[in-house]
Order: C-alpha cells, then structure tokens, then sequence
C-alpha cells in the first residue's frame, strides 16, 4: 500500500492516495471510472461481452497470475489498473485508467511501477499493452518508461498501438 498526501493544482485534494488491490466494494466504480475514460477520448465499445473481464475481476485477475488494483483518494476509486499474464515470461498490462481531474498527479506511474515489480516476482521477461492512438497522455506514459510500439491495428473499431517493454535485460 502507498500513500501520499496531494494538493491539486486545479484545486482538487486528494488527503491521501491509496493504491491497494481491486476488493468487491470497488466493482461498481471501477466500472463507472472505466466507461467515463473510454467515453472521453470516444473509445468505448458498446459490443456486449467486450468488457466481461471487469465483471469477474477475483476470476480474471487476482487468481492466479496476476493483479488489480485501485488508487483511493478520500474514500473515491480514482484510478485502476490491471495485469495479467498472457503466456509464460510474459503479462499483460491493462484497464488503466485516472479519473480526469486527478490526471498529472503520478498516479498512473505509481500503478505502472507496482505492474513492474509484480511482473518481475512473476519471473516475467517482457510486458505488454495496447492503447488508444487518440490516447496521447497514456502513451506518453507508456513510452517514457520504455515501452516501444511494435505494431498498430485495431481492436474491435479502435485504432490502437501495440507496445511492449523488457523488464530484464
């Protein structure tokens, strides 16, 4: 667990943030934070099923190899993330999000780092993720910690780029 005191530029506080795994209580705003960052930047896909992993988070993340986690301020989910194992030596990093006006605050690099340190325990070799092209804070992100764009195509009707990182060299 990680805490940190935030005074918000914008005039937003966050008395503390907490970055803790995904629990029960959190599925309806993790669902909520999910959908309003894919509305925003018009990525959301209204396909049924396209999203079902969110619905069984325990199932499809936290058993076995893998992780979930939120960032709490004053009580409110105000970003997420996801990791996954995808083959061996290899995770998958997904569902990240921040609400809006906690953005620019580090918050998404602190659930990053953590993704880095559970996917070395995992004994993985290379990370990897999709994102929006229209995503530009979130590949900024991404690319300022190393991760290269390996290919670009779609998933579903979003264009996306495909990125991936060693994390042992």
């Amino acid at each position: 667990m990680r805490t940190r005191q935030r005074k918000l530029d914008d005039g937003v506080y966050c008395g503390r943030l907490e970055i803790r795994r995904f629990e029960r209580r959190d599925q309806e705003s993790v669902l909520r934070l999910h959908e309003a960052g894919l509305r925003e930047m018009d990525t959301f896909i209204e396909e049924p099923g396209f999203y079902d992993d969110l619905l069984d988070v325990k199932d499809k993340y936290l058993e076995g190899e893998g992780e979930f986690v939120v960032g709490v301020c004053d009580g409110q989910v105000v970003a997420m993330g996801a990791l996954k194992e995808s083959a061996p030596g290899r995770a998958e990093v997904k569902r990240m999000r921040v609400a809006p006006e906690y953005r620019r605050r580090g918050f998404g690099q602190e659930i990053l780092n953590r993704f880095h340190r559970r996917a070395e325990e995992l004994g993985c070799t290379t990370l990897h993720l999709d994102t929006g092209v229209v995503q530009g804070a979130a590949r900024n992100l991404y690319e300022s910690n190393g991760y290269r764009e390996v290919w670009s195509g779609f998933v579903g009707p979003i264009r996306c780029v495909f990125y991936e990182k060693s994390i042992r060299d």
